[in-house]
């Protein structure tokens, strides 16, 4: 029973059944658990099975310079090692996966009960992140300064060089140009200005290029009860748009690397999309957040921001949105496959590392 147990109200009156039924869910609740530490043995098993797996099929395809330029002579017994040693990694990966869910899942899991904590007020401060945008950022801003309840929009432009500022300017924005150059600092300065306004209890974090809509906000506030960050997944087939610039390699790159984010914080999240820029942040929680986000951290901010909140103790969950296919020519990790690898690479290495290294 809890010490403050109280059978009539401050008034001295006997509970009535919405007091009471609040009463008997606090006492049926079990009491809060800090998830205990625990190294991150997903993960590691992981990327270990990953590595055996790359390094036996490396292996199998030496078969076609063994044969087609006469090596085999050379080659095989490379070959024959490579397949045999390659087990090592895979055995040792499904062994610390194993480890990882069958005992330290459960103590790893927070034993808290199910949060509902409604924002007091459903009016949003949109703040979107631009960089020659011109074609398409006048008619985001007029896109989200319709929705009833948004209460402003904020676009900062990261030192574009058309017309973006002064499009959206025009359009109703309330417009900052951000000199330092790099996708992290664009949106840490979108952050930074929405956490500002204390009228709003609510951030809507997005991007002026078209790719995401409006309505949208109507499912992340849905989720907002239940969570400290919404983070928007373009991962929900029927909601993506048939053409985008989330080809099917980088589509299938996010959720893996958001599996690999998942199994960093095993039992606190379910992560399919670390790139999406769309995501609600609660005031007080951003306010929290700001100080331990690093914004030299470059394309890969999306995950970083994630991955920090998590390590925090936040608490993150996804909401599926729609996808369209952007306005104007991309320049962030999307400009094509290379380079969605290559930031893909970099988000494995700061989860992994620490993300002081790509700073």
């Amino acid at each position: 029973m809890r010490d403050n147990l109280k059978l009539r109200s401050e008034d001295g009156a006997p509970l009535d059944l919405a007091e009471w039924n609040e009463l008997r869910t606090e006492l049926l609740a079990p009491t809060p658990r800090a998830p205990r530490g625990h190294p991150p043995l997903l993960l590691y098993g992981v990327l270990l099975f990953c590595v055996g797996m790359a390094a036996y099929f490396f292996g199998v395809l030496l078969v076609f310079p063994r044969y087609a330029f006469g090596l085999n002579a050379l080659l095989e017994p490379v070959s024959e090692r490579i397949v045999w040693y390659s087990g090592v990694p895979i055995v040792a990966g499904v062994g610390l996966a194993l480890v990882d869910l069958l005992l330290f899942l459960d103590r790893k899991r927070p034993n808290i009960p199910v949060r509902y904590q409604p924002l007091a007020s459903q009016s949003v401060t949109v703040a979107l992140t631009a960089y020659n945008d011109e074609d398409s950022i006048a008619e985001a801003v007029r896109d989200f300064r319709s929705h009833p309840l948004v209460k402003r929009v904020i676009v900062v432009s990261n030192n574009s060089k058309d017309a973006t500022f002064e499009r959206a300017q025009r359009a109703g924005a309330i417009t900052f140009d951000e000199l330092a150059p790099g996708y992290g600092r664009c949106v840490y300065r979108c952050l930074r200005e929405a956490a500002r306004f204390d009228d709003t209890e609510a951030v809507i974090l997005c991007e002026g290029d078209l790719t995401f809509r409006a309505y949208d906000i109507d499912k992340l506030l849905a989720y907002a009860p239940h969570s400290d960050v919404v983070n928007g997944t373009r991962t929900a087939e029927p909601l993506r748009q048939y053409q985008t610039q989330l080809s099917t390699f980088m589509y299938y790159g996010n959720v893996f690397v958001g599996k690999l984010l998942e199994a960093k914080h095993l039992g606190r999240s379910t992560i399919t999309d670390v790139g999406t820029t769309y995501k609600l942040c609660r005031r007080d929680a951003l306010l929290r957040l700001l100080p331990t986000l690093d914004p030299a951290v470059n394309l890969e901010f999306n995950a970083h921001f994630l991955d920090t909140a998590l390590a925090q103790g936040q608490v993150v969950v996804e909401c599926p949105v729609t996808f369209h296919r952007r306005v104007g020519v991309s320049k962030g990790g999307n400009i094509n496959n290379l380079r969605g690898l290559k930031v893909g690479l970099r988000m494995i290495a700061g989860i992994v590392f620490g993300w002081g290294r790509l700073a």
